[in-house]
């Protein structure tokens, strides 16, 4: 009889161990699907068994509410793209807000949601899921609340059936920039104002965000564009996400974008400094930065978080640039910007949408197509920005990429001396092939012998070119 207990007792631990260990699997498996760090080389993201570098471009920042979405992600997968932003924002002609608008008093109810608004993110997160096309979604749109935009928006007290301005106190009328940080809906949470009523459907709105978007694993969490508010607010809803993603068992990531143009801004740092909160740092705002100025600072950045023991993937949404609208320094330096944010070590890069970026232009479709075919012929993860190893280089003539003693990946900007050279670890037989970037094609690859520790770099034109060096 004891021997039965026992053998039926080992019979049950066995079975509990063995349906745990189903589980466990079916966790690692499902979790496999959604976007993490990568383990082999920390900085980059892996998804679905590979590391991957996002590239991207788009026409607009709140792209689930275009009429054209799936030509506009095919065009961008065809240019070798994998990365867009997503604002969850409502400003735009034609966009739908996420409440129901109830006619009869030309207001909306917070308590009941447009199936419109929600059917276009959903579909929007198929499309991209299907493409393995990644978005970046900023959760609150910083400037529906301020100026034009909130005298539409729905938690503006004069447009909502559920409270009033002398319950909430908060301001209908709000003419300042978002910098002035005059509008107290950002100052709802418990740790601050603890304004209940307006926390109820700020809420409400996220769960309903959350519920769609955390079904899919190619999605990264913003909590804010461009803000100014107190840290606070950012960390709230980013514990908020990581519960939320805890509940269903999938992994989440989170991150926040402060205003500061200069990332040394004390306020950059409540995402820097506390990678428990934030697994991801988004350094757009080091884009208003120019030419050589924009390289150093970004390995700055990069260097300051491995030192503080903080490293993890940085990303860059909005890349500006753009001569129509003469915003951050036209579009070639909006060109440079781009290649140099992959280059000096940036695990995502997009264009910014027009007019103060190159969004899905022909030019951003072939520098992205250009960079995407340079990374896809090197061990690019591996490789390492190696600009001492340019001698006699000017600031800005060109950047350098490297697997030393292997292979170089060098982007040389039009419009400079190139007069360089580049110091080599080996001598012996190297391919030589050249990117015509606007053209985004190949030159024929060349095998040249090099007697000598130093290698002349003669573009064939003044345009902007990548160049591939590799020991043979």
């Amino acid at each position: 009889m004891k021997k039965l207990i026992i053998l039926l007792f080992l019979i049950i631990f066995s079975f509990g161990f063995m349906s745990c260990a189903f589980e466990q699997k079916k966790t690692e498996e499902k979790n496999t699907g959604y976007i993490s760090e990568s383990k082999e080389h920390p900085g980059y993201w892996h998804y679905k068994g590979k590391d991957v570098l996002l590239l991207g471009g788009s026409v607009e920042d709140n792209l689930f509410q275009i009429d054209y979405l799936e030509e506009h992600l095919d065009l961008l997968q065809k240019s070798g793209g994998n990365y867009v932003r997503n604002t969850m924002s409502s400003r735009d002609e034609g966009n739908v807000w996420p409440f129901l608008y109830i006619d009869s008093s030309g207001k909306y109810n917070l308590r009941e949601f447009n199936p419109e608004y929600w059917k276009r993110l959903e579909n929007f997160l198929q499309l991209t899921n299907e493409r393995d096309i990644f978005v970046q979604i900023e959760l609150w749109a910083t400037f529906d609340f301020y100026r034009n935009q909130w005298k539409e928006n729905p938690f503006n007290p004069k447009n909502n059936i559920n409270y009033t301005a002398e319950r909430v106190k908060i301001d209908t009328l709000i003419p300042t920039h978002p910098t002035w940080c005059e509008n107290a809906f950002f100052w709802s949470i418990p740790m601050q104002d603890n304004n209940m009523p307006v926390l109820e459907y700020q809420q409400k709105y996220i769960d309903k965000l959350l519920d769609i978007s955390l079904e899919y694993g190619n999605v990264l969490y913003c909590m804010d564009n461009e803000t100014s508010v107190t840290a606070e607010w950012g960390k709230f809803w980013s514990e908020y996400v990581k519960k939320k993603a805890a509940e269903k068992g999938v992994p989440v990531q989170t991150t926040e974008m402060w205003d500061p143009h200069d990332l040394n801004h004390l306020s950059h740092r409540e995402s820097f400094d506390h990678p428990g909160l934030y697994s991801f740092v988004e350094i757009s705002q080091n884009n208003h930065q120019r030419g050589q100025n924009h390289w150093d600072n970004g390995l700055e950045q990069i260097q300051r978080l491995k030192d503080a023991g903080n490293f993890r993937p940085v990303t860059n949404v909005k890349v500006y640039g753009n001569e129509e609208g003469g915003h951050g320094g036209g579009s070639q330096n909006g060109l440079e910007s781009f290649i140099r944010a992959a280059f000096f070590g940036s695990s995502a890069v997009r264009f910014h949408r027009p007019n103060s970026g190159l969004g899905l232009s022909e030019t951003a479709q072939a520098v992205i197509k250009s960079t995407r075919m340079l990374t896809d012929s090197m061990a690019f993860f591996e490789a390492r920005p190696s600009n001492e190893l340019l001698l006699e280089r000017e600031d800005n003539e060109a950047y350098l990429r490297a697997n030393v003693g292997r292979e170089y990946a060098i982007f040389l900007p039009k419009g400079k001396n190139r007069e360089i050279v580049l110091q080599l670890e080996n001598t012996g037989d190297y391919s030589v092939q050249w990117v015509d970037i606007p053209a985004a094609s190949w030159t024929e690859k060349e095998t040249i012998q090099i007697a000598e520790d130093t290698f002349n770099i003669s573009p064939p034109d003044d345009e902007n070119r990548f160049l591939l060096l590799k020991k043979i």
